[in-house]
């Protein structure tokens, strides 16, 4: 496994290299897409200024900006928070409007060129970690209430902190052959085929929301096939298993009633299951400020994605059907002392406290990472208005062993009519020391 991952970062270096190589000879006319007229003033009056930074604070919780540009503690928006990517580390720029090292001098046409086509100020290309691809479909009026909106914030002077990306992608010109396979520039264009509700379920999701980006499958460069969006993926080094929206055998949501999938948006929690990891930070940070028509709009649109095939299947330890067999004898009798008083012998839970496990597809799907994780390390769905004292889950990692672990998983993926499969040990083993965010 370390010389197939050797591999492909090699190769993708080399394509990378090729790509840039080829890109000196293209010119780059950055500046003759840049929007002709200027939005930079101020609204006509102070009250529909009020009502712009209203709108734009909205869109940005929508957005989820200060997950990432907000260190845990620190000043909201002033950047600095590190984020590891398997080509080195990034770190978040300071989006307050201060002068020197935020986006003070910024005007509202420098910043909808980022959002839109993945250019700072100065014409030099962002990395896609800041999500432009998914954010070049949002409107040129949303890019400008949120522009307002950050003008609005109080300024805090933190210098930027410089990345630490690995040679040679510090390179940022090979960014070039990157955005020439993986991005395409454009506003959301609304299908006239589907509703209105749909249409606004389909912006947020694909735009603001950029969904895709945790719930897609990265190849070695870094880059999505958009042919199986929302197929579900390994969120990189974070161990998280973001879960297939496309297959009804992960979390496909085809068969779930509109209020439950609200309620999961909404609150974390619903009759079907709960929210952990990455996916309740997105909770607690966006979805759950967001209005009840918007909630229902993703909703709408989530339910209505194509179900397909079988969802990409990350590369697991295989246990033979004999230590199988062994492992799901020990979990029944793990479960029957650790986890039934919660989850009831029948595996059918006490929702929205105690989520089910019977039945319950995200913790069937051919990765086990997510359910391995909540074993070890516990977790709580996230604190939001409308389930604001969640139940939590206590960690088990301090407990049990490595296979003991293993069994119990194993036990709950394989009983109850659950179809999943059993796990290794040397899996568990892999996710005990997987940092908890």
């Amino acid at each position: 496994m370390q010389r197939k991952t050797l591999f492909g970062l090699l190769a993708a270096a080399l394509l990378a290299l090729i790509l840039a190589a080829v890109a000196m000879f293209t010119p780059i006319l950055w500046r003759s897409n840049a929007p002709t007229s200027s939005h930079s003033g101020p609204a006509s009056t102070p009250a529909k200024q009020a009502e712009l930074i209203k709108y734009g604070h909205y869109l940005a919780r929508a957005g989820d900006c200060i997950a990432c540009h907000t260190v845990r503690g620190g000043q909201q928006f002033a950047g600095g928070l590190p984020m590891p990517t398997p080509f080195g580390t990034l770190y978040t720029p300071n989006i307050t409007s201060d002068n020197e090292t935020g986006i003070g001098t910024w005007s509202s046409d420098d910043f909808y060129r980022a959002m839109h086509n993945g250019r700072s100020k100065d014409g030099s290309l962002l990395y896609p970690a800041f999500p432009f691809p998914s954010y070049t479909k949002v409107t040129r009026a949303d890019s400008d209430a949120i522009y307002a909106y950050l003008r609005s914030v109080p300024a805090i002077k933190q210098p930027n902190r410089p990345n630490e990306m690995r040679f040679p992608f510090n390179n940022r010109s090979l960014l070039i052959g990157w955005r020439t396979l993986f991005f395409s520039e454009g506003e959301f264009q609304p299908d006239p085929t589907q509703s209105v509700e749909w249409n606004r379920g389909a912006y947020l999701v694909e735009g603001l929301g950029h969904c895709a980006m945790c719930h897609t499958s990265i190849n070695a460069l870094g880059g999505s096939d958009q042919s199986a969006a929302f197929g579900g993926g390994l969120i990189p080094l974070q161990n998280w298993y973001a879960p297939s929206l496309t297959s009804d055998k992960e979390t496909g949501l085809g068969d779930w009633q509109l209020q439950h999938i609200d309620d999961l948006l909404k609150t974390g929690v619903s009759q079907r299951s709960a929210v952990f990891g990455p996916m309740a930070e997105v909770v607690h940070n966006s979805l759950q400020y967001m209005s009840d028509k918007d909630i229902r709009a993703m909703s709408v649109y989530l339910k209505a994605l194509p179900q397909k095939g079988e969802p990409p299947e990350p590369v697991q330890l295989v246990t033979s059907a004999a230590f199988g067999a062994k492992l799901f004898a020990q979990g029944e009798k793990i479960y029957t002392q650790q986890c039934a008083s919660c989850h009831e012998a029948n595996g059918r839970g006490q929702p929205p406290a105690y989520p089910p496990l019977a039945d319950n597809h995200s913790i069937q799907m051919h990765s086990a990472v997510n359910p391995i994780r909540m074993v070890l390390n516990g977790g709580y769905p996230p604190s939001t208005t409308g389930n604001p004292r969640p139940y939590g889950m206590p960690p088990f990692a301090q407990n049990l062993s490595d296979e003991e672990v293993a069994a119990v998983v194993t036990y709950i993926r394989m009983s109850w009519g659950n179809h999943g499969t059993s796990v290794s040990p040397q899996q568990v083993n892999d996710l005990r020391s997987a940092p908890l965010e």
